[in-house]
């Protein structure tokens, strides 16, 4: 095919689209199933309507092929698992006896069974539920979800291209099932697997199918020669069948290295490729692999990631090189769209002039499709677009939002020594013991405590005017004078306000920093039912006030026991923000952890004892390919000390850390310097205890013995015994004894019992420790 015809044959389509609904009917309903005030029957219907609309937003829009399948209630890894029938043994009752109920059993737990863990899909704050894989799983084709999704598209007449997790992704993202040795390896069992897609293909083909995608962003990663010649075995098995649909493979994130000769060379129809970030790097790689001649290619040249308008000038540009590299090429996100939220126009308290360089889904879906008829039928065709495309981007460039002086020079003129503490962690660590006096196994929570109706109630009031700043703070230390009379209660050693004051880790700093957007529909799912509003780091950031001093000071006037500060560090800060694309992650980093230092003298000032900055998100942003990553984590780890090196000796700095895979930065961690860290560790069973002793890391530690992302409470016992597991690991004087996570999504009275039952466990084996331990 000519590049004329190649370009004449251009459409619009999308990877996947945002779940939840314009107002979260989504997560309302799941929810109320859990709750029992929604049946099944209803749950289901909310969940067809849902996706209705969307296929019908984007057809009306100009998407000329909707994806089906991308749609679920709690994850689509775990639909997959339900897919090829990979049902954990202790699930499998309650999956036989009811499938909806089993299958959020999987997600949540219940109170007899622990749930699936959970961890980062790639570097994003989307969460997955790990499949559970050993030598003795049988796989089974059930796919009863996957063609129902399709026959609805195509009941409505929409042309639809179902979209599956590919068989070699599912099983890199697998973990050995508890009871299998730990370096059993899930791609092992490629060959069992192949033939359950095989049937499930077949199945889709069947149901109406022209083009099923294969997602294999796994491949985007550092692979090993095996994975890769795995990889090419798949696709040629996949691609040898008769009765099969077009296959199209897909990748995003990043680039796709040695894995891109393979799927080029691979006997499949297309393949979906990114063109954004990092990713740009496949424009070169696939011209020098001689394109994909004879096949399809997806080009992701709009981001699905981030929520700034696309450069169509440089769209373009990309396109028309791609019009030579391949047999036909349509015009898509990078990935798909669930990574952002879902309409910028529903943005009500940002001023126009910036939302003009903002796009959430449903803008970016009539990008693609602006860019596909430019393609399709020339540039001519959308002058108007470009020209207001060009001014939109020459506004932001030129913005004062954007170029703060002061804050830029501030940043310039910081040394090494604004990165280190003065004391050795050995002299720190005595200086805390005399100041705090805490006993072995202190006890303590990660931050947040239960919202309860009355708080959300009282927030709710106080934005529609309902009630004054007056009532509203009389409301905020109530909760915390019940949150601090709880903790006492239960014999909780440091102890925490509970942050009722706080919609959300992140977005209540950036309300209070200058440089920030916070949206109030700006919503997108992290996991399951939770959903969040990542605020815009639009400019250059500053402190312009204290921003938490008032509410820890107070818990701390109410209490002889220690507050601890709570602040959300500068990489979380960016990792669950929709961040700049016109400098570098590490300078934007930098300004946010200056305005942090500040909170922190100001918190010290006031008293406050022990201040936990907050990182969850530093292995989550971890880059995807090794060669990045030391250069990502020099200035992930320098920003870290500078928001917490102007303490002094005896004031304890904590950092948390939360369902991600630590054994990569188990260095950076010691290179942040902090005092205490507390980390997941439930539902890993305390791994990552022993991947911080392996590696012989010298400071206090507090994995996790109450798993908070599922319902079920913990027994006294059950807590023990991990705590005992952490102490094989980590020696007794350096132990903590904590929560997974943060509480605000969970209820009071599993809270209390749950938190009860720590204690108990941390008295319990703090009495069984020898008398030396000390």
């Amino acid at each position: 095919m000519t590049d004329k015809s190649a370009a004449a044959a251009a459409r619009a389509t999308v990877h996947g689209y945002p779940r939840q609904g314009l107002n979260r009917e989504l997560k309302k309903a799941v929810e109320g199933y859990w709750k029992g005030t929604v049946d099944a029957g209803a749950l289901r219907a909310t969940a067809a309507g849902l996706r209705r609309a969307n296929w019908r937003r984007l057809a009306d829009a100009g998407i000329h092929e909707v994806p089906t399948g991308d749609f679920s209630f709690y994850d689509h890894v775990l639909d997959t698992s339900v897919m090829v029938g990979a049902i954990p043994a202790r699930h499998r009752e309650a999956v036989t006896a009811d499938a909806l109920d089993g299958y959020f059993a999987m997600a949540r737990g219940t109170q007899q069974v622990a749930p699936l863990e959970m961890t980062k899909w790639f570097d994003t704050n989307y969460h997955y539920l790990v499949p559970e894989l050993g030598p003795d799983t049988v796989f089974t084709a059930d796919s009863a979800e996957q063609v129902a999704q399709l026959r609805e598209a195509v009941a409505l007449g929409l042309t639809a291209r179902p979209v599956l997790v590919g068989p070699v992704t599912y099983l890199l993202l697998a973990k050995p099932a508890p009871g299998v040795a730990p370096d059993f390896e899930p791609l092992t069992l490629l060959d069992r697997l192949l033939p359950v897609y095989a049937e499930v293909l077949a199945d889709l083909r069947a149901a109406g199918a022209d083009w099923v995608q294969l997602d294999e962003p796994a491949l985007v990663e550092d692979r090993t020669p095996a994975e890769l010649n795995a990889t090419a075995r798949a696709y040629r098995d996949l691609g040898a069948l008769t009765d099969r649909p077009k296959l199209l493979v897909a990748s995003y994130f990043d680039r796709l290295g040695k894995a891109l000769p393979v799927l080029a060379k691979a006997p499949v129809e297309g393949l979906a490729l990114d063109f954004t970030g990092p990713a740009a790097a496949n424009l070169d790689a696939l011209a020098a692999v001689g394109g994909l001649p004879g096949k399809r290619l997806v080009a992701g040249v709009v981001n699905g990631r981030n929520i700034w308008i696309n450069d169509f000038a440089k769209s373009l540009s990309v396109l028309g090189t791609l019009l030579g590299l391949a047999d036909r090429v349509d015009v898509s996100s990078s990935c798909s769209l669930l990574h952002v939220p879902l309409d910028v126009t529903a943005e009500r308290d940002i001023d126009p002039r910036i939302l003009r360089w903002l796009a959430f889904a449903r803008q970016k879906t009539e990008e693609i499709v602006t860019l596909a008829r430019g393609l399709a039928q020339g540039t001519d065709t959308i002058a108007a677009e470009l020209a207001a495309n060009r001014a939109d981007l020459a506004s932001r460039a030129g913005s004062a939002l954007t170029n703060d002086p002061a804050v830029r020079a501030r940043a310039t003129a910081v040394t090494d020594a604004d990165g280190r503490r003065a004391a050795p962690y050995p002299e720190r660590a005595a200086a805390q013991r005399a100041h705090l006096g805490l006993p072995l196994l202190p006890t303590t929570t990660i931050g947040s405590f239960p919202q309860t109706n009355e708080l959300r109630a009282a927030r709710a009031d106080l934005r529609a005017g309902r009630i004054g700043t007056t009532g509203y703070d009389e409301r905020i230390e109530a909760e915390i004078r019940e949150v601090l009379a709880f903790q006492e209660k239960a014999g909780i050693d440091v102890l925490v306000h509970g942050e009722p004051e706080r919609n959300d880790m992140v977005q209540y700093f950036a309300e209070q920093l200058t440089g920030y957007l916070a949206t109030r529909q700006g919503w997108v799912q992290s996991y399951g039912t939770r959903y969040v509003r990542p605020p815009i780091l639009a400019g250059d950031i500053s402190r312009p006030e204290p921003m938490t001093v008032r509410w820890t000071t107070y818990a701390q006037s109410v209490t002889d026991r220690p507050v601890k500060g709570m602040l959300t560090g500068p990489v979380t800060m960016l990792a669950w923000s929709f961040v700049r694309d016109d400098q570098p992650l590490g300078d934007t980093a930098r300004q946010v952890a200056l305005a942090l230092r500040d909170e922190v003298a100001d918190l010290e000032a006031a008293g406050t004892p022990v201040i936990q900055v907050d990182e969850p998100a530093l292995r989550e942003t971890l880059p995807l390919r090794a060669e990045d990553r030391a250069a990502y984590l020099d200035w992930a780890t320098e920003s870290f000390r500078i928001t917490t090196s102007g303490v002094r000796p005896a004031t304890q700095i904590h950092t948390h850390m939360c369902y991600a895979e630590f054994g990569d930065i188990v260095q950076a961690i010691e290179d942040l310097d902090a005092d205490v860290i507390s980390l997941e560790a439930a539902r890993s069973h305390m791994q990552v205890a022993d991947e911080l002793a392996a590696a012989g890391y010298p400071r206090e530690v507090g994995p996790g013995v109450y798993d908070i992302h599922s319902p079920r409470v913990p027994s006294a016992q059950e807590a023990a015994a991990l705590l005992r597991k952490g102490l094989e690991a980590v020696p007794a004087e350096r132990l903590w004894v904590n929560p997974d996570c943060g509480l605000k999504t969970r209820g009071w009275t599993e809270v209390r019992a749950s938190l009860e039952n720590l204690v108990e466990a941390a008295r319990e084996v703090r009495g069984t420790l020898p008398a030396t331990a000390s």
